[in-house]
Formats: C-alpha cells, sequence, structure tokens
C-alpha cells in the first residue's frame, strides 16, 4: 500500500521554487494535502518543512487507506491507532505480519509527535477553509495551565479562558547536551546526578 501513496518534488510554475506534493495511486496530487502544502510554499515555509510535512501527511494517508477511513471523519481514537501504526515497522503496517511485542518501536517519540504536529497544523488549516471536524485534535487546558515562564503573545487578555492545546503528545526523554555527555563520561559521573545539576 504504502507505494500506492508517494511524495514527489515540484518546481513551483511561477517562480520556480522547488516544493513537494503527495501523489494518490493514481498519480494525481491528494488534493487536500496538496492545497496545504502549496498554501505553506505560500507563506514560504522553508522546502525542507514542506518536505517533512510532506512525507508525514503520506504516512497518515497511508495509515488511513490501510484502516479505510475518510480524512475528514476520523475520531481521537483513530488518531491514537495511527501512533500505535507508526511504532510497527513498515513490514507490519499491513496487518499481514504479526509483530512481537518484544520488537522494538520503529519511530522515537519526539518523530511521532513531529507527525502529530504536522497533523494538527493540517487539519487546523481544514477548519479554518471549512471542513467541519470538531476538535479532533485540540483539547482545552484550564486557565493558567502553563508549567514554563514563557506566556504567548498578549497572554494577559486572554488568561482567564481555556487554551487549546494538542490532544496527544508522547513524552520524549530529556536529551543532555553533548558536551555535557563528554564531559560525563570523561568523569564517570551518572546521567542521573547530571540530569539534576543540570535542570
Amino acid at each position: 500500500m504504502e507505494e500506492q501513496v508517494r511524495v514527489q518534488g515540484v518546481a513551483m510554475p511561477a517562480s520556480r521554487e522547488s516544493s513537494w506534493t503527495v501523489l494518490g495511486d493514481d498519480d494525481i496530487p491528494v488534493e487536500p494535502i496538496e492545497r496545504y502544502l502549496a498554501y505553506l510554499t505560500d507563506i514560504e515555509r522553508s522546502p525542507n518543512t514542506i518536505r517533512a510535512y510532506a512525507y508525514d501527511l503520506k504516512d497518515y494517508w497511508v495509515f488511513l487507506a490501510v484502516r479505510r477511513l475518510d480524512w475528514r471523519e476520523v475520531r481521537l481514537e483513530d488518531i491514537g491507532e495511527y501512533v500505535a501504526w507508526l511504532r510497527l515497522p513498515p513490514t507490519g503496517r499491513d496487518g499481514q505480519v504479526a509483530v512481537l511485542p518484544s520488537v522494538e518501536p520503529h519511530v522515537t517519540a519526539s518523530t511521532i509527535n513531529r507527525k502529530l504536529s504536522a497533523l494538527a497544523a493540517f487539519y487546523a488549516y481544514q477548519v479554518r477553509h471549512g471542513v467541519d471536524l470538531g476538535e479532533l485534535l485540540t483539547t482545552w487546558q484550564p486557565p493558567g495551565g502553563h508549567r514554563s515562564g514563557w506566556k504567548p503573545f498578549l497572554h494577559h487578555i486572554s488568561k482567564s479562558k481555556p487554551q487549546p492545546r494538542r490532544a496527544i503528545v508522547l513524552k520524549t526523554p530529556t536529551k543532555l547536551p553533548r558536551i555535557l555527555t563528554v564531559v560525563l563520561a570523561e568523569n564517570h559521573i551518572r546521567a542521573g546526578h547530571a540530569a539534576w545539576w543540570y535542570s
């Protein structure tokens, strides 16, 4: 199934800028993805960003085809299944091969979070253009739910209102800076102590 949906590099007709598109099994661009990627090109997103989003959305379209789902009728539970599907090795994604629970996940949590972020941006774009999806990929965070010191612009205006956030976010391991990792190795310091010291 994965070979039927593919990412293709393209040159924009007016500017000759390079961009990316996702082709369906009929070699025609997948219309909702094409509109979204064209929008990203129009607002001058990096070609590398557009390429990454194209591959992320291609993976999602393959998942939808395997599950026989329409992208406009996906439920939050389907997104959870998509996360589990991404963790499978490519040979096990079509359901024809059994995958043992001891098999390491095919992609990391940070990669899945990036794919979910691309998906959330895609669906937010579709909602702004009239596609009714409800609150598929967002949930509401209570007021004052920011744990960091960072506050969004004009926070003081809306701080008493619930704020939208992504519904599914995987926990990723904290990475120590490379230079700190070298210092740890040279001085035989345990990473747990360094994480405490670094934070």
